[in-house]
């Protein structure tokens, strides 16, 4: 047996130590691998864009605080469509293309990473 002293946060303690051979140990049980996990399936789109047209959808997480766009209405490349409030910043969300503009989300509506926000046929 041997002894120590060993010190933690400024308090000493005593400790004793003994030596085992290999004889003497023990091996625990190896626990057998857990089954995988099943496959999750991706969730399904929320909308889609009509043929010929082109979703837009949110480069991150936030908060819808404006749409500056109706339904309906006819946008040009470079037009802002919506502002996106993300980590109190206000982004502003503009037309990728020319088109007649399709809003799906409301204002004040939280959305996540890739919801569609509106599409343009």
């Amino acid at each position: 047996m041997k002894q120590y002293k060993v010190t933690v946060n400024g308090t000493a303690y005593e400790i004793t130590l003994e030596a085992i051979d290999a004889s003497e140990v023990k091996a625990a049980p190896v626990a057998a691998p857990a089954a995988a996990p099943a496959p999750v399936a991706a969730p399904a789109p929320v909308a889609s864009a009509p043929a010929g047209g082109e979703t837009v959808n949110a480069p991150m997480p936030g908060n819808i605080l404006d749409i500056k766009v109706a339904n309906g209405a006819s946008v040009k490349k470079g037009d802002v469509l919506i502002i996106l409030e993300a980590m109190k910043m206000e982004n502003e969300i503009m037309a990728p293309c020319d088109g007649t503009v399709n809003v799906v989300v409301t204002k004040g509506s939280a959305v996540e990473t890739g919801a569609v926000l509106c599409t343009i046929a």
